[in-house]
């Protein structure tokens, strides 16, 4: 025999021995149940007996089984032929037998003899041993997952076998019997945790990180009893599913949500220091919109385990700010460290960012004037154009004013100034005209509105001031929209587009929306909504300092538990489009965008409703774009029916906990295999018990969350 045969000898009796290695991990002889009967593409039907389904500790509902035509103990098994995979069943409900009827018939008559005796029908003296094993038979019907098999690596043939699944089944014989087993732990844990090979590879060649992390342990039912031999078996995930996806969180309140989302971030955030020494360090950028203050804040119900404090499970981290970094409208007294997120509303780089804010806090369908003042943009123009310049500083003007009449603070030494911003004869009128038709009043000496004269006056005289107040200006320049009304005025402007070279009236549009603004009672009032969000100390914009410590890879928790629901939602669009932009920006100009992880607590306050068809909004972008701009999203809350269903369409992950009303269950039945659980989805209450499917796993599998501690 020459060496080649040899080794192709010793090459086949070593995979003669992987092979059966591999189906031996897999199926276990002692967890046989019973035989399958009826199988098409969807749906089996297997026989069982009590005695098989005792022994191997019960089969629940959604339970897995396998069904197999491989004897494991066999020496030659062909891991190539058709008979050489097995099928995963999902146990769904019970399945009718031909002697059903006849076996009832039984039961009863049985049961009506030991009626009123303190015997059980079924035991030995009152029912003989045939008969018994007769009437131990039952039916199961079972969904089809799909089918595993192993398959040989396509570029190196000799390597070791890979584990490969399908989704369907490729094909069947009906009058063929298959075997079916319960898996034991060790089999149900490569069942449940099988990750495609190519997905696996996708995620290290692009983050150069394969990590897994523990989210729980299998759990089929509410009734959790132990010692059926499937105790405690570990349930992964892989934090580089959720990077550049979405993901979703539903369930009522109190069902484990909040802890499932701290495991989750807790998972990403652990991506720094991987356990694995082949692993990359990830820093990912994680933002956290906690309108509760539960992630920013130690409390009761998570046992003082605040995500904040996430920081501490590094021992070499001496400095929180390095990682973690809470935001928040307000001081906390157990937070020193804590950023305000607050806006200078004054400041010149401000004052469309701060427009904005005021736009976004607006509900749809206000009043005219109001959706007027919405139109007025800040867009500074070019020094050159002198005219344009004195009509933009006049705005700013004007709207400073509004911002103090709203009861913003402002900044020390900040007075207005009027310098080249008004014409003489707006206050002096223009009485030695060449002809009578340009002869007018002004503020100071009108005629026609003699009642409201001094106070026309009084008004003249602050806008003359070199430095007036804006608490000043801002009486002026509503008894300016009043006068604005006169004969005098209307005169004045006629003279003003006659001697002006560009035919303009001296007030322009977004001047006299800004007016009334002022003008009316109510429009301060709906100005001073935000006021919370001003301060006229700070100088930087906020959504900036989170988009840079995004950029370096921290945990930033937005505490918005002392905000108003509008406000909350208007200043988390804000900051949305502030890190969407960058990131498309940087995308864009042919640079990798930072990898950033945005979470959305009582998604429903934010995100837009189901019935909201818009597709211009952030949220709605981030869903349909995000993946190509490194943008993922977390989002939690109580309703599937109360989330746009664009993202419910582009969402990856799922993560679902109790359910209590079949409206909402039948809109999860739209998507993956979620079908299957609706019963147990609506029924089961238990905290943390969740149906989970994500990127990685390719069917859903029931989990009990592990419950999150900072170590």
């Amino acid at each position: 025999m020459d060496i080649e045969t040899g080794l192709k000898e010793s090459f086949s009796s070593n995979r003669a021995d992987e092979v059966k290695n591999l189906f031996g991990s897999l199926i276990q002889p002692t967890q046989y149940v019973g035989d399958l009967y009826s199988i098409n593409y969807e749906t089996a039907k297997v026989i069982v007996t009590d005695f098989e389904r005792k022994k191997v500790g019960g089969i629940p509902s959604l339970s897995f089984l396998i069904a197999t035509r491989i004897n494991p103990k066999a020496d030659d098994i062909d891991f190539k032929a058709e008979d050489s995979s097995f099928i995963l069943l999902r146990v769904m409900d019970s399945a009718p037998l031909p002697q059903d009827n006849e076996a009832e018939r039984i039961r009863v008559q049985t049961a009506q003899r030991v009626s009123g005796e303190e015997i059980h029908w079924d035991e030995q003296g009152v029912m003989d041993a045939k008969t018994r094993n007769y009437l131990s038979y039952a039916g199961i019907s079972c969904r089809i997952i799909g089918t595993f098999y192993f398959d040989e690596s396509s570029s190196e043939p000799e390597s070791p076998l890979q584990l490969k699944f399908g989704s369907d089944i490729s094909n069947f014989y009906p009058n063929r019997g298959l075997k079916v087993y319960k898996p034991n732990a060790q089999a149900l844990e490569k069942i449940v945790n099988y990750a495609d090979p190519t997905t696996l590879k996708s995620h290290y060649e692009k983050y150069h990180n394969s990590e897994k992390v523990k989210l729980g342990h299998v759990r089929y039912a509410s009734t959790n009893r132990k010692y059926q031999q499937v105790d405690d078996v570990p349930v992964y995930v892989y934090p580089a599913d959720l990077l550049s996806q979405k993901s979703a969180l539903f369930g009522m309140t109190r069902t484990g949500k909040s802890n499932t989302t701290k495991i989750i971030a807790k998972s990403v955030y652990e991506l720094r220091t991987p356990y694995n020494s082949k692993d990359k360090p990830l820093r990912i950028g994680q933002i956290i919109f906690d309108p509760n203050g539960e992630y920013a804040n130690e409390n009761v119900q998570d046992n003082n385990s605040a995500l904040k404090n996430i920081w501490k499970h590094n021992s070499h981290v001496t400095e929180r700010d390095n990682e973690v970094v809470t935001y928040g409208i307000h001081k906390h007294v157990n937070d020193p460290e804590r950023k305000l997120m607050l806006l200078n509303f004054y400041l010149d780089d401000n004052l469309q960012i701060g427009k904005e804010i005021i736009d976004s806090s607006f509900n749809k369908g206000e009043s005219k004037f109001i959706e007027s003042f919405k139109q007025v943009v800040f867009n500074k123009p070019v020094e050159s154009d002198a005219s344009a310049t004195t009509r933009y500083n006049r705005r700013v003007l004007a709207y400073r004013s509004l911002l103090a009449k709203a009861g913003f603070s402002i900044p020390s030494n900040f007075t207005g100034n009027t310098n080249k911003l008004f014409k003489a004869e707006l206050f002096s009128g223009r009485p030695k005209a060449r002809n009578e038709d340009e002869r007018f009043n002004g503020m100071m000496n009108v005629t026609s509105d003699p009642d409201n004269s001094a106070k026309y006056l009084s008004a003249a005289k602050i806008f003359q001031k070199d430095n007036p107040t804006f608490t000043e200006l801002a009486t002026a320049f509503s008894t300016l929209y009043d006068f604005m009304k006169t004969d005098e005025y209307l005169a004045f402007d006629r003279w003003y587009v006659d001697q002006s070279s560009s035919g303009e009236k001296w007030a322009d549009d977004d001047l006299n929306k800004i007016l009334e603004m002022i003008w009316r009672t109510n429009g301060s009032k709906q100005i001073a909504a935000v006021r919370d969000q001003h301060s006229s100390v700070t100088e930087s914009d906020y959504a900036d300092d989170i988009y840079e410590d995004l950029k370096k890879g921290k945990l930033v928790i937005i505490d918005q538990s002392s905000g108003e629901p509008d406000l909350n939602k208007s200043s988390a669009e804000r900051i949305m489009w502030h890190i969407f932009r960058e990131n498309q920006k940087s995308f864009r100009n042919g640079e990798t965008p930072p990898e950033i992880l945005v979470y959305v607590e009582e998604a429903h306050n934010i995100l837009p409703a189901g019935s909201d068809l818009d597709l211009s909004d952030v949220w709605v972008r981030t869903a349909k774009e995000g993946s190509k701009y490194r943008l993922g999203m977390v989002y939690a809350t109580q309703e599937v029916s109360s989330i746009q269903k664009n993202i419910l369409k582009n969402t990856a992950n799922w993560f679902i906990s109790h359910l209590n009303n079949t409206d909402e269950t039948k809109e999860l039945c739209k998507y993956y295999d979620f079908k299957d659980f609706e019963p147990s989805i609506r029924r089961a209450q238990d905290k943390g018990f969740l149906r989970v499917k994500t990127l990685s796993n390719l069917f859903v599998i029931p989990v009990q969350v592990d419950l999150f501690k900072v170590n």
